[in-house]
């Protein structure tokens, strides 16, 4: 029992420093002429397999503000426990959906933000029709996200159209040549402010 304290002891005391050293580190290099939007750093999403609680220590003191829970490898408990201890932490959970039962699953363990992955796991075939099958099981309270599938600026107004609240692009941009990509980024920024 003893060491088990220590070692939860020692654990907060590394990630606090850490955060705090993140906090300066941020601070001393933020331009403070720039418009918000020049002058803001990115969220930092840990998009991976999160499955033990030291992986959410992990992402904290890498610097991640959010993690990514995937419904469909976690039990119940699991999903609960990973969760309240993401928040612990300071962070935010994308808690990630595929289908009806999941998202009823998310809901019940508290779920604030919940990612509809567009792609099938089993087979891989993406479509956005996911989103919209779902969109309507996600109360208006939660920040909804639609991930995976959105190529284009067609895409970005059909989501937005449904009435997502974000959307997470990863592939189109992945397989865009590297001159292209801001160019891409700005085509889809565009298309959701229309």
């Amino acid at each position: 029992q003893g060491q088990l304290e220590y070692l939860t002891t020692v654990k907060e005391t590394v990630a606090g420093e850490m955060e705090k050293k993140e906090k300066r580190e941020r601070k001393e290099t933020q331009p403070t002429n720039l418009p918000v939007s020049q002058s803001t750093i990115p969220p930092v999403l840990r998009k991976d397999f999160i499955y033990d609680p030291y992986q959410i220590v992990e992402a904290r003191v890498a610097g991640a503000d959010a993690l990514l829970l995937i419904v469909a490898v976690l039990g119940d408990n699991e999903l609960r426990s990973l969760l309240a201890e993401t928040r612990r932490y300071g962070m935010e959970a994308l808690v990630e959906v595929h289908d009806e039962e999941e998202v009823e699953r998310a809901l019940q363990a508290g779920a604030q933000v919940i990612g509809v992955n567009n792609r099938d796991l089993r087979t891989f075939n993406v479509d956005l029709a996911t989103t919209e099958r779902l969109r309507p099981l996600i109360p208006a309270d939660r920040v909804m996200v639609s991930e995976s599938g959105i190529h284009g600026p067609a895409d970005v107004r059909r989501l937005a159209d449904m009435g997502v609240d974000a959307m997470l692009v990863g592939e189109s941009l992945v397989a865009a040549r590297p001159e292209e990509r801001l160019g891409k980024v700005r085509e889809l920024v565009r298309a959701g402010k229309e």
